[in-house]
Formats: C-alpha cells, sequence, structure tokens
C-alpha cells in the first residue's frame, strides 16, 4: 500500500515539536508562548475583580477566552474584526473556554474572572488546540503565582486539559495536522481530554465522505496517545 507522505516527515503517531516560552510577556498573571511546530500562539491570563451578571451573588467565578488571528499569521493577510466578530472566532473562542473551565474549580475562585487571551501569531494548524494546551499552562502559572500570594486558594486546577487534531489523509488516520494536512483531510477532529484521560470535547466533521466506527476509534485512540504526551510536556514546562 501506497502510504501518505507527510510534509515533515514525521510518522502518523508523531506529534509535531512542541515548546512553551513561560513569562513571554513580563504584564499578565501569565503568559506563554506555545511553538507547536511552525504554529505559535501567545497565550496571557489576567485576573479581573467581578463575575458576570448571572453569577452575582454565588461567590463562584468565571473563565473566558478571547481568540484572535493577527494579520500576517496567515499565508495571506487577514483584516483585524474590528467591533465586528467572525463566526468561526465566536466558535474557537467558546471552544477554548468550555475545555480549559472542565479543568477547574471556579467555585473556589470567588467571585472573579479569569480571561485567557490567545493571539495567533502564526498559524500552520491546530491553532485552537495550541490555544487550548498553551492556555492551560498560562492558567497554571498564573494560580499558582497568584496562590503564593494568597489572592486565590491553591486548588483551584482539578486536573490538566490538553488538546489535539487527529484527521485522515488518503485514507491513513494521523495525528496533530499541520496546515497542508488539514487542507487534504478527509475527516477533521479536535480532541480535548482531562490528564486523568477522560474527554471533555470531541469535534468530529467528514469533509469529504462520512467515516465508520473503527475509524473513529482508531482516530480517539491516537488522540488519547497523542494528549499523553502533551500533559507530559506542560508538567515538564511548570517544573
Amino acid at each position: 500500500m501506497n502510504r501518505f507522505s507527510r510534509p515533515d516527515g514525521r510518522g502518523p503517531d508523531e506529534l509535531r515539536p512542541l515548546r512553551f516560552i513561560l513569562d513571554y510577556v513580563d504584564y499578565p498573571e501569565g503568559s506563554v508562548l506555545v511553538e507547536w511546530g511552525r504554529t505559535r500562539v501567545l497565550c496571557n491570563v489576567s485576573l479581573q475583580e467581578g463575575a458576570p451578571r448571572w453569577l452575582a451573588g454565588t461567590g463562584q467565578g468565571w473563565l473566558t477566552a478571547e481568540y484572535a488571528l493577527l494579520p500576517r499569521s496567515t499565508h495571506t493577510r487577514t483584516p483585524r474584526e474590528n467591533g465586528i466578530t467572525g463566526g468561526r472566532t465566536q466558535e474557537i473562542r467558546r471552544f477554548i473556554g468550555r475545555s480549559l473551565r472542565a479543568g477547574l474549580d471556579l467555585s473556589r475562585l470567588g467571585e472573579r474572572t479569569l480571561i485567557l487571551d490567545c493571539d495567533v501569531l502564526q498559524a500552520d494548524g491546530g491553532t485552537r488546540t495550541a490555544a487550548v494546551t498553551g492556555g492551560y499552562v498560562a492558567l497554571a502559572l498564573a494560580l499558582r503565582r497568584l496562590a503564593e500570594r494568597e489572592v486565590v486558594p491553591p486548588d483551584i486546577i482539578r486536573t490538566p486539559i490538553a488538546a489535539v487534531s487527529v484527521g485522515v489523509v488518503q485514507g491513513e488516520v494521523l495525528l496533530d495536522l499541520c496546515y497542508e494536512e488539514d487542507t487534504q483531510a478527509e475527516v477533521d477532529l479536535n480532541v480535548v481530554m482531562t490528564g486523568d484521560g477522560r474527554f471533555v470535547e470531541v469535534q468530529g466533521t467528514a469533509e469529504k465522505s462520512p467515516f465508520s466506527h473503527t475509524t473513529l476509534m482508531e482516530m480517539l485512540d491516537l488522540a488519547r496517545r497523542g494528549i499523553e504526551a502533551l500533559i507530559a510536556a506542560q508538567e515538564e514546562a511548570l517544573r
């Protein structure tokens, strides 16, 4: 059988090179630049007093995420979304927020809001999964420091969270698609999981033709193994 040759020479189950650069920006409570292959996403965490109106009086906090592509993060210039946020951007913001809230005990935060800003400096596939994976590191860094200063309790984080893409390209299941692979994918899946192996979210689409239960299980198993490696890399960075 002819196997799909990946543009960067990786095996089907290999992640792209991953690096977390902590304290990339001096001012936020937590700041991390995640370099994942040629994708680079800057994740900054801010703590703001006050929770959304629907949580007023509950003593519970919230986490919200922002996401944006910088104008030349892509092959052609992406216009800034000034005042009008596109549907894709809104969907990715919600995806990031949902994913990371699953790893926090927000009842311990008090009526405060954690704001995670994810700015894509360079996009080469997997920007939303990079934002989740790097965003967790930025959150863990921020909450650790806030706990040391006794601003928040030390046990807000319940579990690490990481995300990865999986796809089918020319009939082969591949982990962690780059942009060139993503544009050819017959099936595209984004998977978010906890540190103890539970699923937070699975986004899957048959881009060209429906896929089988067997293929889905193969993709989820490959994603699980990839996320185990990502969480190990997160823990190493935070050490």
